[in-house]
This record gives structure tokens, C-alpha cells and sequence, in this order.
């Protein structure tokens, strides 16, 4: 089956995937299972560890391109006629705009990041809790 004629328009209840010939659904996405009984995701520790220092390096490229979003808050005129006096003001008007984005995103990241050290944190307290129920078990056959 092709492409459908025309240009895409946005028609409630389509099934893009019928509409385009794709097969295969998509599933909910490689980290955690669903959860049946509500909303959400559950995860295991190794996928808290990858959510963790995928978070974590997202906000790393995130102030690297701050020394970049830097040069063009600091954009100098090339020329000292007025339009290039006004050419570099609205140049490092964007430039501290894009500086303000990254900071929120760098903020973002991190407190993404901290979610998923304090779920480990809360994992780490029922994997030592469970450990602790099943050592004062009597040992043996009864």
C-alpha cells in the first residue's frame, strides 16, 4: 500500500498505522513494563541506573552549548553604522534568550536525574527491607 494522496490533515480516530499500511504497533517504549492496575511505569535498578546518566549527560551537552549561546549574547557590531549597532543588539537579544532555554533545560534534566536517584534510593530501602524479612525467616524445613 502507498502513501496516501494529498497532503496529511488531522482526521479524529485515524489509525495512522491502517492508513499507511504499517503492520507493526508500537509498543510502550524499551524502559520499564506498563503497569496494569494504573497510569505509569515501573522500572527496574538497571533502567533507574540508564535514566539516571542518560538525564545526567543531557544536561552536560546542555551547558556545553552554553559557551556557544555565550558568543552570540556577546555579539559585537561588525561595523560602526547603525545598522550593524542594531543587527548586534537583536543578535544578543537571541543570545540570551537561547541562554535562558538551556539553563531551564539543564535544570530540567538534573531534577530528572534526581527523581531517578531518589527512586533508586527508595529501591535500594525495600531491596535491603525485603532482605531483612526473608533473614529473620527460620531456616530450613519446618
Amino acid at each position: 500500500m502507498g502513501m496516501p494522496e494529498g497532503t496529511p490533515t488531522y482526521e479524529p480516530g485515524i489509525r495512522w498505522n491502517d492508513a499507511l499500511g504499517i503492520l507493526a504497533r508500537p509498543t510502550g517504549g524499551s524502559y520499564g513494563t506498563p503497569v496494569a492496575e494504573g497510569a505509569g511505569f515501573k522500572y527496574d535498578e538497571a533502567t533507574l541506573h540508564e535514566l539516571v546518566k542518560e538525564w545526567s549527560a543531557l544536561a552536560v551537552e546542555y551547558k556545553n552549548d552554553l559557551i556557544d549561546a555565550d558568543y552570540v549574547a556577546k555579539a559585537k557590531p561588525p561595523g560602526q553604522e547603525f545598522a550593524s549597532e542594531n543587527n548586534a543588539g537583536v543578535t544578543q537579544q537571541s543570545g540570551e534568550a537561547l541562554t535562558d532555554a538551556l539553563n531551564q533545560r539543564i535544570a530540567y534534566c538534573q531534577n530528572m536525574a534526581q527523581k531517578y536517584l531518589t527512586a533508586l534510593g527508595k529501591y535500594a530501602t525495600a531491596e535491603d527491607h525485603a532482605r531483612t524479612v526473608i533473614n529473620q525467616q527460620p531456616k530450613g524445613l519446618a
